[in-house]
């Protein structure tokens, strides 16, 4: 595999970093990948870098709205974007030979976009429409109100999708600001995949983003304080009672960050066989759905483990949930189990590893955050490294005695 991808780097002389994955493929993709979410956001626009992410494809002063959607799909191709609390993702994919089509869409959005007034009151119900589909969904609308409480009192602390009351109040001078503010050379990267090779890349990013100013540093984020343990309840006439139970850890650069990605994987990851998983579900049967997710930002990050139940399981199941915490902080875990562990994680990023959305849309984050492309034998080298007692320093950070909980039953 690792003898087919090749990557490549580049930085324009505006500041603008280019990543190229070199892959055989039928299909290729770009993007742009921006340093800037909800986190940036001040208090009267939560909401607005979502916004923005929606709004941006409604015109260009070259485009009008179905220009740009049907711009990529006429061959086949799709273009797309999201958001989260730290990023922004503009990105298209194609097939083969279009390569000049996609990035010069891209650059038209990222640098011309209008944001005309009458497509934002269309796509501002569209948007209400999006988050009253989160809150009419307990298990996924949990997840949002735990990190408001986790996070509280930062510009981490509030919903992506904003308020009804703060997207109602968004304009388009608020979004040309935005757009002006942290869409710049400096605060992006541009990032391909595909069959053609880095010169092509790189020339098509120098026509199209090279002649952009490169604008002001922006001002460095601050780190969000730790809040004290919480346990919270919210009454809800649901059938199924859902909770989250979590822990503020540290961010992706920390010696723990590969011991706390395994311990992730081996307490609730995707497979069959995590701890929570085998206990909570296969023996037990008291659980529909069981989780943990880890999320890792640039200078913070949390641990969250979901629990779906009846209420009458809950209490029992949160219990267990943080005696199998418990366990894996105070005694170390036998090097062969350990192993064991080991050797799945990396077989599943191997399969990830497969995907051309997953190393187009690896390499533009690590080069965004990192500034360089580590090659995924160093994912590889850095969990086989995790030790018994590296992991259970990993374990030791979510402890119930430092977990917050949140119900909805």
């Amino acid at each position: 595999m690792s003898s087919q991808i090749t990557t490549y780097t580049h930085t324009l002389p505006n500041g603008l970093r280019c990543v190229h994955v070199r892959r055989p493929s039928q299909a290729g993709w770009c993007g742009l990948a921006i340093d800037a979410g909800s986190r940036d956001e001040d208090e009267r626009h939560h909401g607005l870098a979502h916004f923005v992410e929606h709004t941006i494809f409604k015109g260009t002063t070259h485009r009008r709205a179905h220009h740009i959607l049907n711009r990529m799909e006429s061959v086949g191709g799709e273009l797309n974007a999201y958001t989260t609390k730290e990023e922004t993702m503009l990105y298209a994919v194609f097939p083969e030979g279009y390569e000049q089509r996609a990035v010069e869409l891209i650059a038209d959005l990222a640098r011309n976009a209008t944001f005309p007034a009458d497509e934002l009151e269309r796509e501002r119900d569209v948007v209400m429409e999006e988050a009253a589909s989160y809150r009419d969904t307990p298990a996924e609308a949990i997840y949002d109100d735990f990190e408001d409480l986790l996070l509280a009192g930062s510009p981490l602390g509030h919903n992506i999708l904003g308020t009804e009351a703060s997207v109602r109040a968004l304009t388009r001078d608020d979004c040309l600001a935005y757009a002006h503010r942290f869409f710049q050379p400096q605060n992006m990267v541009f990032f391909s995949l595909g069959s053609h090779d880095e010169r092509h890349a790189f020339r098509f990013a120098e026509k199209y983003f090279g002649s952009m100013p490169a604008g002001e540093a922006l001002p460095q984020r601050a780190e969000p304080r730790e809040v004290a343990p919480f346990a919270e309840h919210v009454a809800m006439d649901t059938h199924q009672a859902h909770a989250v139970l979590g822990a503020r850890l540290p961010g992706m650069r920390h010696p723990l960050s590969h011991a706390l990605m395994l311990l992730n994987n081996l307490l609730g990851g995707p497979a069959m066989n995590s701890l929570l998983n085998v206990e909570l579900r296969e023996r037990r049967g008291w659980v529909y759905s069981v989780e943990s997710s880890l999320t890792s930002l640039s200078d913070c990050g949390w641990m969250e483990i979901y629990l779906g139940c009846t209420r009458d399981d809950l209490k029992d199941c949160m219990r267990t949930a943080g005696r199998i915490a418990t366990r894996l902080a105070e005694s170390e875990m036998p090097a062969s189990r350990l192993e064991r562990y080991k050797k799945q994680y990396c077989g599943q990023v191997a399969v990830s590893a497969d995907s051309n959305e997953f190393l187009a849309m690896r390499a533009a984050r690590a080069m965004l955050r990192l500034g360089e492309v580590p090659p995924i034998s160093h994912t590889f080298e850095g969990i086989r490294a995790v030790s018994p007692s590296l992991l259970r320093d990993a374990a030791e950070l979510i402890v119930p005695a430092r977990l917050s909980s949140l119900v909805f039953s």
